[in-house]
């Protein structure tokens, strides 16, 4: 099935194929139709299954043009996650035809309310932001979102987690009573129950299984602890990896910033990230990122779920997820644009439940340890445990065989992907600034 089966207009097929896009993802698949008809949809799939264009495709295909108000409202969790989606709409935007091209604007926290409030003298066609600021605006009767009629909640079990369905509830109120509805996430906690029962009338259930837990480029390692200090086993991996860039995970904000320290101590420079990092200082640190002024960076949960760092070639869990789920968030942060990804985990004896449960979901790990900075392959963990079983008469230990995870030039190829991918989106976000300059400028002169 290719995008021009769906009941789209042919531009927006067109630009969808221009894009990149030959086949629909499983996600699409379900979800456009279905979309397409009004219907009300509730969207489980995991990252990287092309969720966010899911819900663009449908809503760029149903919005009038020619009507200057407010029709589809976006709201995902975080600042970084609502650019990603606004970036994503711009180039799709981007290339559709000038005189089918649907008026975008992004609105989140940290930015300066009142020049956003100046510049609603026209109301935009599609907004896309993060729960408190669009109500902010929507309070302030600047923005009209009661024109609007498909509301999108990304991440809904993230936006639980952080406190934003409050927010959401009342822009769903304050839009259009005949009011279709999209809610993805990765979970449907209980939480959310009453939100969707209250605004959705028969949805859709659209759960999407990966093929696969992780894409098939991730190569998964498992590394025991063995009582090491772990900022130094962290170092270890660091040094003997090169990444091109490696996020490093672990389960609280306390323990990032715990483990910033410590890697700091001993010697690595390493960004840091997580949700009680204040507005400026995420912006600063993001930024640094994009810049690659960082080669390793310790973050918290948030990072997997609600932040897209291009070009990561490793992921480091210093501690397993308690919701094994963020284990494939984590790893899914590498191995993409169809380049490798290495996910390496530590563990000790209590996380054996916990890597069993990783296997049954597809997970393949292979048992190494740091041995004088090398990668070293290790008997499996699952044969150690019966190390004090006598061994058979003639038996002897199992050779090992050293290996290095760094791959002879994939630094250089990460950065050129990174570059491309880089220029493309400095292009379009210039065309989007100059774009919403001259409409600024038309919207005063009225």
């Amino acid at each position: 099935m290719s995008f021009q089966h769906f009941n789209i207009p042919n531009y927006l097929a067109n630009a969808l194929e221009q894009k990149g896009f030959k086949r629909p993802t499983d996600v699409q698949e379900r979800v456009i139709p279905s979309a397409l008809t009004g219907k009300n949809i509730i969207g489980q799939s995991q990252t990287g299954t092309g969720k966010t264009h899911s819900f663009l495709v449908p809503i760029f295909a149903e919005i009038q043009i020619e009507k200057q108000a407010v029709q589809a409202v976006i709201t995902a969790p975080t600042r970084e996650l609502a650019q990603q989606i606004f970036l994503a709409a711009q180039e799709l935007n981007q290339l559709l035809p000038e005189d089918k091209q649907v008026q975008i604007r992004s609105y989140i926290g940290g930015t300066d309310k009142q020049r956003s409030i100046e510049q609603l003298k026209q109301q935009p066609q599609l907004v896309i932001g993060t729960p408190g600021r669009i109500y902010d605006l929507v309070s302030a009767n600047a923005l009209n979102v009661y024109t609007g009629t498909t509301l999108v909640v990304d991440e809904a079990d993230l936006m639980i987690d952080l406190g934003f369905m409050e927010s959401v509830d009342k822009i769903a109120a304050s839009m259009a009573k005949q009011l279709q509805i999209l809610v993805f996430s990765a979970t449907i906690p209980e939480k959310l129950q009453p939100f969707l029962k209250k605004y959705m009338e028969n949805p859709k259930h659209v759960m999407v299984d990966p093929k696969q837990a992780s894409a098939k480029q991730i190569e998964h390692l498992l590394i025991p602890t063995k009582h090491r200090d772990k900022a130094t086993l962290v170092k270890n991996i660091l040094l003997a990896t090169n990444p091109y860039l490696a996020l490093i995970f672990v389960n609280s904000k306390k323990n990032a910033n715990l483990l910033h320290e410590e890697l700091a101590v001993a010697g690595v420079k390493a960004g840091l990230i997580h949700g009680d990092l204040p507005a400026r200082e995420r912006k600063r640190v993001m930024k640094e990122l994009n810049d690659l002024k960082y080669q390793y960076v310790v973050a918290s949960d948030l990072a997997a779920r609600g932040i897209d760092i291009e070009g990561v070639s490793h992921v480091i869990n210093a501690e397993i997820p308690q919701d094994l789920d963020f284990y494939i968030h984590r790893s899914g942060r590498t191995g993409r644009a169809n380049l490798s990804g290495t996910a390496i985990t530590l563990y000790d004896e209590t996380d054996e439940a916990a890597i069993a449960k990783l296997e049954k979901m597809g997970i393949t790990f292979i048992n190494k340890d740091i041995v004088r900075g090398e990668f070293t392959e290790i008997k499996d963990r699952n044969q150690r445990k019966n190390r004090g079983v006598p061994q058979k008469s003639g038996s002897s230990k199992v050779a090992v065989n050293k290996s290095k995870v760094v791959k002879p030039g994939y630094k250089k190829k990460y950065a050129r992907e990174v570059a491309v991918k880089k220029e493309q989106e400095r292009r379009v976000a210039k065309r989007a600034q100059a774009r919403q300059i001259k409409a600024t400028k038309k919207a005063r002169n009225k």
